[in-house]
């Protein structure tokens, strides 16, 4: 229940001294949404990974009007992956694949964005997945309950400052 609690202020602490410049839009089930000067972006943590969080893992989805880039994926990885690994993203029982390096990945192209924040909106799970420097598996695992909101949050954010 405490944990509960303390979640809106979880987001604060993923998005460092951006989050200060900007403004909360919402909390929405397990995902937020926030509105800064020249970006918006929805954005959660895993609820599970394996070992431990070192490197602050989230995931988001994020605008900057003034680039004309919209609904762009980008995951942050709890450990750095190794050079070479493939980065695999599994919403349900579709995969893609990411592009990545060192602990971030995005999607290849705008037409890959699309297509995971459309499985997003539908998804119950999402699972991304590498192996880490040391060849470890590293996997984090997030919740997709409440992503369409915080999505749709950040976007409207973003569009009524255009």
């Amino acid at each position: 229940m405490a944990a509960r609690a303390l979640f809106p202020f979880l987001f604060l602490g993923l998005a460092g001294g951006a989050a200060a410049q900007g403004r909360a839009v919402g909390v929405y089930g397990l995902w937020g949404a926030f509105a800064e000067k020249n970006r918006c972006y929805a954005i959660a943590e895993p609820q599970r990974t394996i070992g431990n969080n070192p490197r602050g893992a989230f995931a988001s989805v994020g605008w900057w009007p003034d680039r004309r880039v919209g609904g762009q994926v980008h995951f942050r990885m709890s450990h750095v992956k190794r050079q070479g690994s493939a980065v695999l993203l599994r919403i349900d029982e579709r995969t893609f694949q990411l592009v990545g390096g060192g602990d971030n990945a995005w999607a290849p192209d705008p037409r890959a964005d699309a297509d995971i924040v459309a499985a997003m909106r539908i998804g119950v799970q999402m699972t991304i997945e590498t192996r880490s420097e040391r060849g470890a598996l590293v996997r984090d695992l997030y919740a997709l309950r409440g992503a369409a909101s915080a999505v749709d949050a950040a976007a409207i954010a973003c569009a009524r400052r255009s």
